[in-house]
């Protein structure tokens, strides 16, 4: 009505007759208190100043609610602007860089915001909504997250937990288990994880591994490992592509079944646009080429 000057004009764009845009305008005046349109028989409607005030401020209405509009219509179309995605330290060093590099020469796409949350902090942001997708652990099958209304878990792979001690140059066979009993461990601490994996693993050997070090992060497990202050299992990602330096792996005798940690993708159900599905399915061929890797086994 503004741009058109008339009731009748702005009437016809709108589809109305012009009595019903004069019986809203006459609505709106009498909810405000104020006069907003000069009525001139003959004329071109003119604004009064609360009008013009009134019609600025529409304008910016009209402009959000467009945005608005097409921010839906985008998301309606799985077409998403930014998504978070929790990762466990070790992640974000070894196992996701080659991801995301293939990700973003692939397509474009959303920015990825990524946050270094370890697996029991992050479950309960990705209910709340805080993370769109949460790439975790499991060290053993009861432990978190479990499937639920609330939660929807893939299973990207089974990463192995590999032995180590520190390398020793004039070592002329490999080092046996049996030789490490007397030695001292590093692991996690009581209630850790990968600590009572450790447990559970040595209570089926009948065996009582000495864990005298205890750390939660796995490159100062790697640092004391290599220099011979202790033995540990160290996740394969942290030993491959000629990170494994300075260790060496421990032989098991044949019986004994190698270990591994589950590496999960958790998200909400409904919550997986397209390329969040395509992230999972790289982190999953990652996950796959960390299992077959063999250059954790070189000294």
């Amino acid at each position: 009505m503004v741009r058109r000057g008339s009731m009748a004009e702005a009437a016809a764009e709108l589809g109305y007759v012009p009595s019903a845009v004069s019986q809203h305008i006459a609505a709106l005046e009498r909810d405000m208190g104020v006069e907003l349109i000069i009525r001139r028989p003959g004329s071109r409607l003119v604004l009064t100043a609360a009008g013009r005030s009134l019609a600025r401020a529409t304008e910016t209405l009209f402009d959000a609610t467009a945005r608005f509009q097409d921010t839906a219509h985008g998301i309606a179309n799985r077409e998403i602007a930014e998504l978070r995605v929790g990762i466990y330290p070790s992640t974000m060093t070894y196992l996701l860089p080659p991801v995301l590099s293939t990700l973003g020469a692939r397509r474009p796409g959303p920015r990825i915001r990524l946050v270094v949350v370890e697996t029991d902090e992050g479950v309960p942001k990705v209910r709340s909504g805080d993370l769109d997708l949460l790439v975790a652990y499991r060290y053993l099958p009861e432990d978190p997250p479990a499937p639920s209304e609330a939660l929807t878990i893939t299973v990207l792979g089974r990463e192995p937990l590999v032995l180590v001690a520190g390398a020793e140059p004039e070592r002329r066979r490999p080092l046996e288990l049996a030789e490490c009993l007397e030695r001292e461990w590093v692991s996690g601490h009581a209630h850790n994880p990968d600590r009572r994996l450790l447990h559970r693993w040595a209570g089926e050997l009948g065996i009582a591994p000495q864990v005298t070090l205890e750390t939660e992060d796995l490159h100062s497990m790697l640092a004391m490992i290599r220099v011979g202050l202790a033995v540990g299992l160290i996740p394969a990602t942290l030993l491959g592509a000629g990170h494994g330096a300075g260790v060496e792996r421990v032989v098991l005798p044949p019986e004994v079944e190698p270990l591994h940690r589950e590496i999960l993708a958790v998200s909400r159900p409904g919550a997986r646009v397209p390329i969040l599905d395509e992230l999972v399915r790289l982190l999953a061929s990652a996950v796959e080429s960390a299992q077959s890797s063999e250059d954790f086994m070189v000294r």
